[in-house]
């Protein structure tokens, strides 16, 4: 997932995404491309304790230049998608694991990316919670968002469109 989402660069191969060699972009357009084109949902969810949840989903945000009153517009919208529209003002020490994970879920889809990359999403959500969180991913692209999401749960494997499998290290179909 992290050379996917070009947070490392593979050491041999080729690496395209939207028609760009990855291997042969720098630093900075690698840094863009996260940015504007890939949404993380990381299994830690990489909250920032002194920003409240609103706070938290705005921030990639802002790195995109967004204006105020349009970041809180969209920061507000992937809270409620994710059921948090009531913790909006809550710090993540104030939430429960399974809502932080949401506020991290919101915050990834907040920018509407091309791309969302969701490792274990529903890893330390209740079963309802977890049922929410794939609907709206599913929402998402059905409305052409592409939704790479890595698993060990055979349930929310089987509730993808298509499954890739990979033991050792390699891809097993």
């Amino acid at each position: 997932m992290n050379i996917l989402g070009c947070l490392d660069t593979p050491t041999s191969g080729v690496y395209r995404l939207c028609g760009r060699d990855i291997l042969r972009v720098n630093d900075k357009t690698r840094a863009k491309i996260r940015n504007t084109e890939i949404g993380f949902i990381f299994q830690g969810f990489n909250l920032i304790p002194a920003l409240t949840a609103l706070e938290n989903v705005e921030l990639p945000l802002i790195y995109r230049g967004l204006q105020y009153k349009e970041r809180v517009k969209l920061a507000k919208a992937a809270l409620a998608m994710v059921g948090l529209s009531h913790r909006m003002s809550h710090k993540p020490y104030e939430l429960s694991g399974g809502q932080q994970q949401r506020v991290a879920i919101a915050r990834a889809i907040a920018a509407k990316p091309p791309i969302i990359l969701a490792d274990e999403p529903t890893g330390n959500l209740d079963s309802e919670a977890g049922k929410t969180i794939l609907q709206a991913l599913k929402r998402l692209n059905s409305l052409g968002t592409t939704i790479v999401l890595i698993t060990h749960d055979k349930d929310v494997a089987e509730s993808a469109d298509r499954v890739i499998k990979i033991a050792d290290g390699r891809i097993t179909l």
